[in-house]
């Protein structure tokens, strides 16, 4: 029994012969290579198509400010994975790479959502953006649900990396709709948040390359190819300098023992 779809198997992106390499209906080697910063290539290789000047400066810019984030969960899991199986670097940064989501590392994609959403109610006229806003933050609030692109546990009483971008977005007249509507949904929340809730740096992101056409379905992609490159700089580190072991250490420490007591007579 056959299981699946039957059809034809069929890529736009990239094919080769014995002396050749076409990506996205371009000669890797006498086009690309030596042609493109790694930035326009990954735009390109995403979309097919050519990237425009602020796709990739923007793209660039946010690479640089998502890429190291300290010792967090994702670095941590990287190096005790490092540790254990020094042999596996690709497994490490797997490990890294692998809880991205709504918390960690897939808040951009949530942000960009709930942008389009707005942006959408308010059939993009700006007059509206208002009222949009409002409504969408009530029924969050509501639903007790956190504001998908604001909020951050450590930067206040704003995101530097989400204020750089914004402005950097102002002065390139790169601003869209979306990034609009954001600017105008900040105040509202923390108004019916009653407490500041910055833009955080997911906020920026989804709100900037969504104006800039950047597809909303590769949004996570943006801060999984930034901590890629951030985890490989933690793993040559461990390799150098572990801790691995340590941070496992420190962890058992920490951690008191709560459940039953053990059996009479042992300890």
């Amino acid at each position: 029994m056959l299981i699946g779809k039957a059809g034809a198997l069929r890529s736009a992106i990239c094919t080769a012969d014995e002396t050749s390499i076409t990506v996205r209906g371009r000669d890797l080697c006498g086009d690309l290579m030596g042609g493109l910063s790694f930035t326009e290539f990954f735009l390109l290789h995403l979309t097919g198509k050519a990237p425009s000047a602020d796709q990739a400066f923007f793209l660039d810019a946010m690479l640089v400010g998502l890429a190291e984030h300290g010792m967090t969960p994702s670095a941590q899991a990287a190096r005790m994975t490092l540790a254990a199986a020094p042999e596996s670097l690709q497994g490490a940064v797997a490990a890294g790479i692998a809880g991205a989501g709504s918390v960690v590392l897939g808040a951009a994609e949530e942000a960009g959502r709930l942008l389009a959403r707005g942006v959408g109610e308010a059939a993009g006229n700006a007059d509206a953006f208002e009222t949009a806003a409002r409504r969408i933050a009530e029924e969050i609030r509501a639903a007790r649900r956190p504001v998908p692109g604001f909020g951050h546990p450590l930067h206040r009483p704003d995101d530097p990396r989400a204020t750089r971008l914004l402005a950097l977005a102002h002065d390139r007249g790169a601003a869209g709709d979306h990034t609009r509507f954001l600017e105008v949904l900040a105040p509202v929340v923390n108004e019916v948040w009653q407490r500041n809730l910055p833009v955080n740096i997911n906020g920026a992101i989804a709100s900037i390359m969504l104006d800039l056409d950047f597809p909303m379905e590769a949004l996570r992609g943006v801060p999984i190819l930034a901590r890629t490159a951030g985890l490989l700089g933690h793993l040559y580190e461990e390799s150098q300098r572990p801790m691995g072991f340590l941070l496992a250490h420190h962890a058992e420490a920490a951690v008191k023992y709560d459940g039953e007591p053990p059996p009479s007579g042992q300890q």
